[in-house]
């Protein structure tokens, strides 16, 4: 029988470890944007918050970034201005 993901916390601890996953997505969003001048660019040139997720899980799919840094720099390098 195949036990479900949990994170390697038990059944016990998984709602504890979502919740955990959840505010810590809700923080990268609401820091990101006010303290990653890069980021805040790479931003500025998409034009909406789903193309940056689109965007993202294209390039990680088929390219190995070292760190955010570079996954961010090539962004701000490759990408096209959005339409006016």
């Amino acid at each position: 029988m195949a036990m479900p993901l949990t994170f390697g916390h038990g059944k016990k601890h998984l709602s504890t470890v979502l919740v955990l996953l959840m505010l810590q997505a809700f923080l990268t969003h609401t820091v990101l944007p006010l303290c990653d001048q890069v980021y805040q660019q790479v931003r500025a040139q998409l034009a909406t918050r789903q193309t940056l997720f689109d965007d993202l899980r294209a390039l990680t799919r088929y390219l190995f970034f070292a760190n955010w840094d570079d996954l961010l720099a090539f962004m701000l390098a490759q990408l096209e201005p959005a339409p006016d």
